[in-house]
């Protein structure tokens, strides 16, 4: 029952943001990272309540149904992006690779994390805050503001799996962590941070 009512819950994310893509209440990278968010969110808490091998099956129906939605451009708010990118397929690819490297599911949580809040506020804060501190990474814009909305909600996440994993870690660890996942990101080519970030911050801690 849990496994069917998990992908109810993401079939209903990723239909809510297509219809309000489709009726234009949010447009282009913004449809696109809403998903990334919403849908990333959730399966990131997915080992607190499914099996490793159910996991690893619903990340290869989400690439499977990714990519068909490229080929019959059924999906188009999650392919709104205006430049060439493998990011959705690798996130679905690192949804299931992450369990061959990790069997704690608060680490599967950090990495999945990074890849969807921590990517999405830099996406966003960067798209408000970063036309004036804008530079090019691998031909691509990344932003000043958008890598420090990634580092602070790195950071967050972080001391959020140190509360709750009941693990003390250095702090100057955690920061070294969260610099690493940055860099990543930023030097991300074509949405490849979507599986380096979440397999550097699925280290056994």
């Amino acid at each position: 029952m849990n496994l069917i009512l998990t992908v109810l819950v993401a079939f209903m994310l990723l239909m809510s943001t297509e219809v309000l893509w489709r009726k234009g209440h949010v447009r282009k990278e913004y449809a696109r990272k809403l998903v990334h968010v919403s849908v990333g969110t959730f399966v990131a808490f997915w080992p607190f309540f499914l099996d490793w091998t159910q996991i690893r099956l619903l990340s290869l129906a989400f690439v499977l149904v990714i990519s068909l939605s490229l080929r019959l451009k059924i999906f188009k708010s999650i392919h709104s992006v205006e430049r060439p990118s493998w990011g959705e397929v690798l996130f679905a690819v690192s949804v299931g690779a992450i369990t061959f490297l990790t069997s704690n599911p608060y680490v599967y949580a950090v990495a999945i994390l990074h890849m969807s809040v921590a990517d999405g506020a830099a996406a966003l804060i960067g798209g408000r805050f970063g036309k004036s501190n804008a530079y090019r990474v691998f031909g691509q814009y990344k932003s000043l503001a958008g890598s420090v909305a990634f580092l602070a909600v790195s950071l967050i996440i972080l001391f959020w799996y140190q509360t709750n994993a009941a693990q003390t870690l250095p702090v100057l660890y955690l920061c070294s962590i969260a610099i690493v996942a940055t860099a990543l990101e930023n030097g991300g080519w074509k949405g490849f941070d979507n599986l380096s970030v979440p397999v550097v911050q699925s280290e056994e801690r």
